[in-house]
């Protein structure tokens, strides 16, 4: 049997559109990605500043609102090791929220000692008003882009995600008895 190999760079395409075999990307590619990623991070958490404004309110606000309406009852714990935030930036906005009544903290009935994070009503509105605008850009661009792009999209972020986790999870065997927490 013979061994299929790629074809000679000068025939393959100048700029690769979706479907072209992933391993054979190049530096220029993964830049353009990088570039693209970037932009639409600053973009896509841009679109909430007029709203963060009014509500008087910064982005870490936002994100625990978002975190905790998604996994309600989680722990200041697993909160803090998904933002990836330090103690002192957590404290302070999961503070502000609770002052303004949108976040009501309370202990797990299994270990006393664990701060469990819940919405308000207030607060579940407040995140539903944030949501509510980036959702209708998403909506948009999905829906422009197709299904089969948006399941890639979310393949390529779950990798993403979960090689963000792989390097923290080496980062804390290298460092026994250190946590994302004693780092910062």
């Amino acid at each position: 049997m013979t061994e299929r190999r790629p074809p000679p760079p000068a025939s393959r395409p100048a700029r690769p559109h979706a479907g072209v075999e992933l391993l054979f990307l190049r530096d220029e590619d993964m830049r353009q990605a990088q570039m693209l990623m970037t932009q639409a991070c600053r973009g896509f958490a841009g679109l909430l500043d007029p709203l963060l404004e009014e509500m008087q309110i910064g982005h870490a606000h936002q994100r625990i609102l978002q975190f905790v309406k998604n996994e309600p009852d989680i722990s200041v714990g697993a909160l803090l090791d998904i933002l990836t935030i330090t103690k002192q930036s957590m404290a302070r906005a999961l503070n502000d929220l609770m002052r303004r009544g949108l976040i009501h903290q309370h202990t797990s009935s299994r270990d006393r000692r664990m701060r469990l994070l819940r919405l308000t009503d207030a607060g579940y509105e407040m995140e539903r008003r944030l949501f509510e605008r980036q959702r209708d850009v998403v909506l948009r661009v999905y829906r422009d882009a197709g299904g089969p792009a948006v399941e890639g999209f979310r393949r390529v972020m779950r990798g993403l995600i979960e090689e963000s986790r792989n390097m923290a999870r080496h980062r804390d065997a290298q460092a026994p008895g250190q946590t994302q927490r004693s780092r910062e």
